[in-house]
């Protein structure tokens, strides 16, 4: 099959299929298009769509979303998880409005925070309809599968290989649709389980369907244990209906959101509490839960205590603050703590 004759496939197989109401979709602007790519990265559409829809609102345009504080930024993105990806929104957005212009060639684009190749491809080929390959995983794998391409794609060689392929593939007219059409193949069809390669239009080309090896493409990450860590979360109330919160780094696992004070056990938890003389009226220990983050687990306890006084609290390196219980659901929150603050004030 040629690059041309893989171009129409796809391109009719859109024009018959292919999403094409998606919120994102409607009025596209580089900011649109930006943004979506941005949050659809290691996330499904149906989760996406109700925080696309929402960002949009609060922040309509770009010169909105720099001009805005970054824990009203996080609070919008609090529940979609890697918080690094809303941080670097939020710093490229101020780069772009101070520069007074958003990028239109690949060069700039991948100097912006948070912006890498395939982003700047989807960038590019929908916003400024310019013709650059994109290998988000939906593209990339619906590639492996059709080339039989062995080998986990983090490698470095099997990367430059699937990129080399994309490439060659890549229209230069229509190249809007066709890469709409390679995401929507990837997410509708080419599906990482239960593949429908019945209704696919590449199936009579496709190697890993004509060697019934498609359940083994693309080759997974090689495994390893994923390691388990421990923490207390201290969710300390006094009388005037207020919880001690602090402000997480700005790197790292929740980086820059809002949280409950952490120690490495219950035990230490009451030291500290006593330490701080706390006169405690009440307090209750929690079962222990899980939260699974991408490269490790997280089991967590969660100490409960009532006190009587909103004494000044200092968390050593954190941030941290007495806050009104009723005012709590405008920070940026993780969603596990969020969960935990509402079923237990």
């Amino acid at each position: 099959m040629t690059p041309s004759d893989f171009q129409q496939q796809v391109l009719d197989w859109f024009n018959l299929n292919g999403r094409k109401d998606l919120p994102w979709q409607q009025d596209i602007t580089p900011y649109k298009v930006w943004l979506s790519e941005t949050m659809l990265q290691q996330t499904q559409v149906a989760t996406v769509i109700p925080y696309f829809h929402a960002f949009i609102t609060q922040f309509p345009t770009i010169e909105d979303l720099a001009a805005a504080p970054i824990d009203a930024v996080l609070h919008r993105w609090a529940g979609l998880g890697y918080y690094a990806r809303a941080r670097n929104l939020h710093k490229s957005a101020q780069i772009i409005v101070e520069q007074g212009y958003f990028p239109d060639n690949l060069e700039d684009l991948i100097t912006l925070p948070g912006i890498g190749q395939s982003t700047a491809g989807a960038i590019l080929s929908i916003a400024f309809k310019k013709s650059h390959p994109i290998l988000d995983g939906n593209v990339r794998r619906v590639l492996a599968r059709f080339k039989g391409i062995y080998g986990w794609p983090g490698n470095t060689q099997i990367n430059k290989q699937l990129w080399g392929i994309s490439s060659a593939l890549t229209p230069q007219n229509r190249v809007a649709e066709y890469t709409q059409a390679m995401m929507d193949l990837g997410a509708t069809l080419c599906t990482r389980s239960k593949p429908a390669c019945e209704q696919c239009p590449l199936n009579s080309h496709c190697l890993a369907k004509a060697t019934e090896t498609v359940h083994l493409l693309p080759t997974p990450k090689p495994s390893k244990i994923i390691p388990i860590k421990q923490l207390t979360f201290l969710l300390l109330k006094n009388n005037q209906q207020e919880l001690v919160m602090i402000k997480r780094p700005s790197k790292g696992i929740w980086g820059g959101l809002w949280s409950l004070p952490e120690f490495d056990s219950i035990i230490s938890a009451i030291e500290w509490c006593n330490v701080n003389q706390l006169p405690v009226i009440h307090s209750q220990s929690l079962a222990p839960q899980r939260h699974t983050f991408s490269h490790y687990h997280l089991d967590y306890s969660t100490l409960i205590i009532q006190t009587e006084n909103p004494i000044n609290i200092v968390m050593e390196a954190n941030q941290s603050v007495w806050y009104k219980m009723a005012d709590i659901g405008h920070l940026g929150l993780p969603a596990p703590i969020k969960l935990l603050i509402q079923q237990n004030t």
